[in-house]
């Protein structure tokens, strides 16, 4: 009855770390970044949790790490492709 779940990206959580170190903070100062752009209460933990891959942000939480890297969210989602980042 009810839909499948949808697929993690696989590449996700190294994606996301790679816009965290390219853009040179932390993961406590990421959070603020992110928090600041989202409106939600995002810690430094959540950034971990992100980029362990053991929780999936948000849609908008992962829309405002591409508009801080300056990238696609295609890019972030799909793992057939790479970051062009130009920071």
């Amino acid at each position: 009855m009810g839909q499948a779940p949808r697929n993690k990206p696989k590449r996700l959580g190294e994606k996301l770390l790679q816009i965290r170190e390219a853009l040179g903070l932390s993961q406590k100062e990421m959070a603020q970044q992110l928090a600041k752009r989202t409106g939600f209460k995002i810690t430094h933990k959540h950034v971990s949790n992100y980029e362990c891959d053991r929780v999936e942000p948000f849609l908008e939480t992962t829309l405002a790490y591409a508009r801080l890297a300056n990238v696609e969210m295609n890019e972030i989602a799909d793992d057939d492709l790479d970051l062009t980042l130009s920071i």
